[in-house]
């Protein structure tokens, strides 16, 4: 019987060899070389103005609510399908946050209820693009434009995948991604903010360490660091930076690989899909993902949980994904749900995730998909 694991991070042939270089260097902590070539892989590959490596992902989120002077009195909107890093993020500013329902078709946020939502307190739209499938960000940021509202991306499952050719992340003001273990490209922990406005990268730099101009000090534009504003240690360790590196190097080899693990699910699942047993994930027009998961969508809550212990009998972990925010005793406290409720907890309750990782073998979806059939046709 296979054993198969939900997850397995990526090694690559450098990864030792960079991590050494890196304990050699005697350059451990933020700033050194291998953070300037993870952050200059991030603009190339994005076109953004800049990007900074953060601890994680759920840093990087902070860092952007920082930035952006959430405070007390504001509103966030968000969906309530997500991580509780996108909600903490803004709770922790003291912002109330408002959840809106998802699209039954992506479970991203849909786009035409986010208008609705606005108050003369919003101050910023988080969109989620859930499974490295980007959300409508053209009527997104049309709507943040005309009410004068800040677009902060929650990409984290988003490197390496687009919409309408533009790089995930790159299209509000502040994209956010994550290189956490679970993620595409990881670092163990770890995260990146990409600033997509000149006007922001130098307050940033001052955010990010601790408050202070230092980074003003090590270009010799002043004598000595002063503290000049409220921040925080945003800094990602050099070692870690060095770690993703070593991913980086192969980024096209890696999203290719994942791609194909994508289509062969989707190939040999279409026949229960046909038949009315599942439902296969969508991808709009103009969205390039990155196979950052493969999920199929079974009855209900029951169908589900019967179907993941039947995998787990063979071998094979499942999961499902997020319980909803704003049903949480949290989410109860910071936020409030606008308006019903029609797909959120209904699509989550049917979601399930399969095994998704680079050196997946093709032998293993086969027996992956295999079972699945076995579960509905006997």
């Amino acid at each position: 019987m296979w054993q198969i694991p939900f997850n397995r991070p990526v090694i690559t042939d450098t990864q030792t060899e960079y991590l050494k270089e890196s304990f050699q260097s005697g350059k451990h902590c933020g700033g050194g070389p291998f953070t300037l070539q993870c952050e200059e892989w991030i603009e190339q590959h994005t076109l953004t103005t800049k990007a900074l490596l953060t601890p994680s992902g759920t840093h990087a989120l902070e860092f952007a609510a920082l930035l952006q002077n959430i405070n007390t009195g504001d509103e966030v909107i968000l969906p309530s399908y997500t991580f509780t890093s996108t909600a903490n993020a803004f709770a922790i500013r003291g912002a109330s946050l408002v959840f809106v329902d998802i699209r039954p078709d992506t479970m991203n946020i849909d786009e035409k209820l986010i208008e609705p939502a606005i108050t003369d307190r919003t101050k910023a739209i988080v969109p989620v693009h859930y499974g490295g499938v980007s959300c409508e960000m053209d009527e997104i940021c049309m709507v943040a434009r005309k009410y004068q509202i800040e677009v902060i991306e929650d990409a984290a499952q988003g490197v390496m995948a687009s919409y309408k050719g533009r790089a995930l992340g790159s299209i509000g003001d502040f994209g956010c991604f994550s290189f956490h273990e679970t993620k595409n490209y990881s670092m163990g922990e770890g995260g990146a903010l990409l600033i997509n406005h000149k006007t922001d990268v130098e307050n940033a730099l001052i955010v990010r360490e601790k408050g202070t101009n230092r980074s003003q000090f090590m270009r010799g534009q002043v004598d000595k660091y002063t503290w000049q504003s409220v921040g925080s240690s945003f800094l990602a360790s050099d070692i870690s930076a060095a770690l993703l590196s070593s991913q980086l190097k192969y980024a096209e080899q890696i999203n290719y690989a994942r791609l194909k693990h994508w289509s062969t699910y989707n190939e040999l699942l279409e026949p229960l899909r046909i038949r009315g047993c599942i439902e296969l994930p969508t991808v709009p027009e103009g969205c390039k993902h990155n196979a950052h998961m493969f999920y199929i969508k079974v009855k209900d809550i029951e169908e589900r949980t019967t179907l993941m212990s039947f995998l787990k009998h063979h071998g094979v972990v499942a999961a499902f994904h997020y319980v909803p925010l704003h049903s949480s005793s949290a989410g109860r406290k910071y936020g409030v749900f606008h308006g019903r409720d029609i797909y959120t907890t209904k699509e989550s309750e049917r979601l399930l995730r399969l095994p998704m990782f680079y050196d997946l073998k093709e032998g293993e979806i086969e027996y992956v998909c295999r079972l699945i059939n076995d579960f509905y046709l006997g």
